[in-house]
């Protein structure tokens, strides 16, 4: 009798660790949890997802439920409870070779499958951040192989994609624009506020966004998701917490990072602190003479001297530290109602623009000190995500309310000059978009939305003089007091009659409208206006399909227009563009537009050999650029105390850009393969009726990276290479600024190619501790990345250590 009981009351206790248990899912060749894995029955009736330590409650399934776990990169799998309690709850899944139904959000702000979407995407995961280790998201960006960055100084990063930048790229982070009324057309460095360590993933699409995004993303959007806080969805407390420590030795990086998460039933918090200090860069050994640092200028007991520089090596002074900090809440009252508030601040030191330390005038240094002020960007972004299934309007509704404040500055003196040149600039952001997803039939979805975007600017002018630290007010970079403001809506259409073909199209119209007041500015500049006015409006469109005849082929084809506003930047902006020249306002601009194409091929060879194409196409109009200009009647002003050539931005030109794009991946074993990016880049433009290469076409560019993975440890040995660009391929505008290129066999400015050869390593210690170590360019090459004025990395060892609680 006392048996019996016992086997009673075992099969009982069994039958409630059953029914009452939570799953573990690991990578099967790492062991690593991976979160965001969807696990529901057979009709969907029942699903949750994985949380950051790939755990989910499976209270909900009964016992001899057939249960499955479908993660965008891994294989699906499905199982019995009773079989997974069998397994000690613990599921491992294989990762796919390349996953054709990974979701995106950044083609509609909702999620929707890869395959579906007719634009190429590049997504780049957590894990893969985690592996490439980047010092900044400017150097997460170019480990994507499709993204070229180019540096002014060591607190920089400005994308280039398919031959276009800065303000004609948009940036966007967990939703919100990050592009402002001041981003100009030269290169910009906002992308380093943005914290590699909190994001969750990144989406980089390639060609025209306008349709969903609006101005600026002409040549492309990069969409960064930050990591949400983890809700527990049970009585007890979810806990995570992470520690990341690294070491660079190339500038001396010291980086620490935290961040950890409580989650409850209902409400989730996380925060995450980071913070980095660098060091002069030193450059590789092996490379053109030309990037060398013989010497550099020191102001000592406050008299400017020019010193020796010992190691000519080291890119004396590039040095700062920043701060990223994040705090995020969530609340869920319901299963389909989400609240969520994100706020984000970031703040670097000052730092040194190096390409103007670097420039010479009459055999001397031309400045003593050229810096950027603290560079500070700081945003609360609030959303609320609503899911209904009895809505006529929508089956989903996104309302994101944000607003961003950017501090910029700058401070700039002549070498022996007693005037100190400050600049400083402000940016108040405030922005609403509604959008809505709703599902009109089983093969036809609409998106639609409206979007309002408000943008006040502060800036202000100051000559300093440092011996009797008199301030004397002078002319401002921006008017100050000027606003930038647009209005949108937008519809998008997909339509998917069968699995293997789907159309999709939108439609967008923008009005912006901006206001300038120039009184503050003309007592300086004589202008003949005093206020400027722009109220444009813009209508855009896309169309494409994708095709997937079978498991081996998918094609895709996209047409699409975009546009860009002028901005505060390109209608007041004052400032020294380059030695002996000046911009100065123009208050008769108008939109530029760009009409595109893109072809694509999709090759998948039973998931051993992958080809991944594109071609595409460019044609932009009525382009704002940078041509000499005069001012009542005047070639030349004064300026900064230097009589200085008149120019400003204007609608003067037309640009024709092309290119080919192409990447194999090539599955050798379960534990090794190859994958390879190449991008071809092409492109003039109008210059006075002559045309001449496009500026941000960078040179041909490509990767190459042999991976090994076996249980606990990933080893990734690749090199980064680039083409050379000639001195007849640089843009007029390149070769004004010789002293940031080598010098060619004639004396000229050119980009000479270069390669390095670099070696990545990740081992698991334990379940809580990563060892990651790299040791990049290995045979020590100097080289600068096309129209950069920093030369890049020397021979570099990064370690790092994650801990994970």
């Amino acid at each position: 009798m006392k048996i019996k009981f016992l086997l009673v009351t075992f099969c009982f206790f069994v039958i409630a660790i059953v029914n009452a248990q939570s799953v573990k899912v690991l990578e099967k060749s790492s062991q690593e949890p991976i979160s965001g894995v969807a696990i529901y029955n057979a009709n969907k009736t029942k699903t949750v997802s994985t949380n950051l330590d790939g755990e989910a409650s499976l209270d909900s399934f009964s016992r001899n439920e057939l249960i499955y776990f479908q993660s965008p990169t891994h294989d699906i799998i499905s199982f019995r409870k009773s079989t997974l309690a069998l397994r000690s709850f613990v599921v491992f899944l294989d990762v796919k070779v390349e996953d054709l139904n990974e979701i995106v959000i950044s083609a509609s702000k909702f999620e929707q499958s890869k395959s579906d979407i007719p634009q190429k995407i590049i997504n780049i995961s957590a894990k893969d951040i985690q592996f490439s280790n980047p010092q900044t998201s400017a150097d997460l960006l170019q480990s994507s192989g499709n993204v070229y960055i180019q540096k002014s100084q060591l607190g920089g990063g400005s994308p280039m994609i398919r031959g276009l930048s800065t303000n004609r790229l948009l940036i966007t982070v967990d939703g919100v624009r990050m592009n402002n009324a001041i981003f100009r057309g030269g290169n910009i460095q906002n992308v380093i506020s943005i914290d590699p360590f909190i994001i969750q993933n990144t989406e980089i699409a390639l060609g025209a966004g306008s349709v969903v995004y609006g101005s600026d993303a002409i040549g492309g959007v990069m969409s960064f998701y930050s990591q949400k806080p983890q809700l527990s969805y049970r009585d007890s407390l979810y806990f995570n917490a992470n520690a990341v420590l690294r070491y660079a030795t190339a500038n001396e990086e010291k980086t620490g990072h935290l961040d950890f998460n409580f989650g409850l039933k209902k409400w989730a918090f996380l925060t995450s602190v980071s913070y980095t200090d660098f060091d002069d860069l030193r450059m590789g050994s092996h490379g053109p003479d030309d990037y060398l640092r013989p010497e550099y200028v020191q102001t000592i007991n406050g008299v400017d001297s020019v010193v020796d520089n010992k190691n000519p090596l080291v890119q004396t002074p590039t040095g700062y530290d920043q701060i990223n900090l994040m705090q995020k809440f969530r609340y869920e009252p319901q299963d389909n109602l989400s609240f969520d508030l994100g706020l984000y601040y970031t703040t670097t030191s000052e730092y040194s623009r190096y390409d103007r330390l670097i420039r010479y005038r009459r055999g001397k240094l031309r400045s003593a000190e050229w810096n950027y002020g603290p560079q500070r960007w700081f945003m609360g972004n609030f959303q609320v995500t609503k899911l209904s299934s009895s809505s006529n309007l929508y089956d989903k509704i996104q309302l994101t309310a944000a607003y961003q404040n950017f501090q910029e500055s700058r401070f700039d003196r002549d070498f022996q000059s007693e005037i100190r040149n400050i600049r400083e600039e402000a940016v108040d952001a405030i922005s609403f978009n509604l959008d809505l997803e709703k599902q009109l039939s089983s093969r036809t979805e609409l998106f639609y939305g409206v979007e309002y975007i408000y943008n006040k600017i502060k800036s202000t002018g100051d000559e300093e003089n440092i011996v009797t630290n008199v301030l004397t007010p002078t002319v401002s970079r921006y008017p100050n007091g000027s606003d930038w403001q647009s209005l949108a809506v937008y519809t998008s259409l997909k339509y998917k009659p069968n699995p293997k073909f789907i159309f999709q199209s939108g439609l967008r119209y923008n009005h912006v409208l901006i206001h300038a007041n120039f009184n503050e500015n003309n007592q300086y500049l004589n202008l003949p206006f005093d206020k400027a006015s722009i109220d444009a409006g813009a209508l855009t469109g896309t169309a494409g399909i994708s095709w997937l005849p079978n498991k081996m082929i998918e094609w895709k084809l996209n047409a699409s227009s975009a546009f860009r506003a002028p901005n505060i930047d390109d209608v007041g902006k004052v400032f020294d563009s380059e030695p002996g020249s000046v911009v100065v306002p123009n208050n008769n601009l108008k939109p530029e537009y760009a009409y595109g194409g893109e072809l694509g091929l999709k090759l998948n060879f039973d998931n051993m050999f992958l080809i991944d194409m594109a071609t595409y196409y460019t044609f932009l109009d009525n382009a704002l650029v940078r041509r000499d200009f005069s001012l009542n009647g005047q070639r030349e002003i004064l300026y900064d105390g230097e009589l200085s050539n008149v120019q400003a931005i204007q609608n003067a030109s037309k640009a024709w850009i092309y290119g080919f794009e192409v990447g194999i991946q090539l599955k050798f074993s379960d534990a090794l393969k190859l994958k390879s990016q190449y991008n071809i880049v092409g492109g003039t433009e109008e210059e006075n009726g002559v045309e001449v290469p496009v500026r941000h076409a960078a040179p041909n560019f490509g990767n190459t990276h042999l991976v090994w993975q076996k249980n606990k440890l990933l080893i990734d040995a690749f090199a980064e290479y680039n083409n050379e660009l000639s001195f007849n391929q640089l843009a007029p505008s390149e070769i004004e600024k010789a002293y940031i290129y080598a010098l060619d066999s004639n004396g000229n400015p050119y980009s000479p190619s270069w390669y390095t050869l670099n070696l990545r390593t990740q081992y698991q210690l334990t379940h809580a501790a990563t060892l990651t170590a790299s040791l990049e360019n290995i045979t020590d090459q100097r080289y600068k990345t096309y129209s950069s004025g920093i030369a890049s990395a020397g021979r570099n060892l990064i370690l790092s250590l994650k801990y994970t609680l």
